[in-house]
């Protein structure tokens, strides 16, 4: 009897030991990221976009080997508000443990969840949000891989001046140019650049009115904006109030000479869909590298396209999940040269990229500077046309000319 206890006994610790080792030998295989996006709510549909492509970015790293020689999971939360993202924060640092985490593609959800971040010592790579809060607070550990606010709203104007005016048969400074948008760190932040860089061009501003981006009605600011004669309007919102704006602009017969968004929804083929091709033809966009570009420019992005739709079974809606796939890798890699997943470790890793323009599916280069900005981030002008949105602006980058209004 002594002889089967002693047995029995041996099993159960051999058992225990097994057991314990099993779980550990798993996690010592895997390195766990974040991928803070709004999966629900008012912003989901470009949240989930922005989340698939570091999806696929994933797929591909682990596909070549994963990180350090382990295997890249990522472990979602769901930002539907600023609050939630808080707390979202918090539990991936907490319980899942992720060395880091990948955002976020609101700003104010971005703005709230880095700081999160920052307190505990976790990097905090933003892919897509533009506010200038973000990088504008000079945070250690947050990193934005993305265009900006600015770079928008100088593209924006730029247009304006080279482009637009000529083509409407005027001089920049004799259009009258309406400014409105979404009142989150987002619009707000766009908005202000705007009337800075339309101020140093000389351009007339007739007004500037925010809104709130879950405003249902927006037949008052039409109206106002048709009795100033507005030649141009800029628009900085999300996919539901550029929805709106454009169908109440159609019913009450106020046609600018020019529209330009600002990204967001004006970059979704599913706002045209919805709005309805002809009343969005002409419309211009400022935004992130889209898909009908120069693809000369954009190297690679053709396997992108093909990825996308093997794993998600459509066409991408929107270049957010383009540019967060492009983010998200060259991230992964650079800390895939390092050794060990610290939280100063991955960002001496990340320090070091140096990529060129022009050699990226997005077009743009990769090098952090100031407040960890990437400074070579730039944005395009595209235009909706025929019912797609092609890139038009720059001259390098364009696959057709711009064409004004009808």
């Amino acid at each position: 009897m002594r002889v089967l206890a002693r047995a029995l006994a041996a099993a159960l610790v051999l058992g225990a030991a097994a057991q314990a080792a099993g779980p550990t030998t798993a996690r010592a295989a895997d390195v766990k990221f974040g991928a803070l996006f709004p999966f629900s709510g008012q912003l989901a549909l470009l949240g989930e976009e922005s989340a698939r492509g570091v999806e696929i970015a994933v797929d591909e790293i682990n596909a070549a080997g994963g990180v350090q020689g382990q295997k890249v999971v990522l472990a979602r939360g769901d930002a539907v508000d600023n609050n939630q993202a808080i707390g979202e924060a918090r539990r991936l640092i907490s319980l899942e443990k992720v060395a880091a985490i990948f955002g976020s593609y609101s700003s104010a959800r971005s703005i709230a969840a880095s700081q999160v971040a920052e307190l505990s010592g976790i990097p905090y790579f933003e892919l897509g949000a533009v506010a200038e809060e973000v990088t504008g607070r000079g945070l250690q550990y947050l990193y934005r891989t993305n265009p900006t606010a600015e770079d928008m709203a100088k593209l924006a104007v730029e247009m304006i001046v080279n482009k637009v005016a000529a083509g409407l048969g005027k001089k920049p400074e004799d259009l009258k140019i309406g400014i409105i948008y979404e009142d989150s760190s987002y619009g707000t932040s766009v908005a202000g650049f705007q009337k800075k860089f339309a101020a140093q061009a000389k351009l007339n501003v007739v007004t500037a009115q925010g809104y709130p981006a879950s405003t249902v009605d927006m037949s008052s600011l039409v109206l106002d904006l048709k009795g100033r004669g507005i030649d141009v309007l800029l628009q900085t919102s999300y996919q539901n109030d550029s929805v709106l704006f454009l169908q109440q602009a159609n019913e009450a017969g106020f046609k600018p000479g020019a529209i330009i968004g600002g990204g967001g929804g004006y970059s979704m083929q599913p706002t045209a869909d919805a709005v309805g091709h002809k009343v969005i033809e002409g419309v211009l966009d400022t935004d992130f590298t889209q898909y009908l570009v120069n693809t000369k420019y954009t190297p690679g992005i053709e396997n992108f396209v093909a990825a996308y739709q093997k794993k998600y079974g459509s066409a991408p809606r929107s270049g957010h999940s383009l540019n967060n796939y492009v983010g998200a890798k060259l991230i992964l890699e650079a800390i895939g040269k390092a050794k060990g997943f610290e939280p100063d470790i991955i960002v001496k890793a990340v320090q070091a990229i140096d990529v060129k323009d022009g050699v990226t599916a997005v077009g743009y280069g990769f090098k952090f500077g100031k407040n960890n900005q990437n400074e070579r981030a730039a944005m395009m002008g595209m235009q909706w046309q025929g019912g797609k949105l092609v890139t038009v602006y720059p001259d390098s980058a364009a696959v057709a000319p711009m064409e004004m209004r009808k």
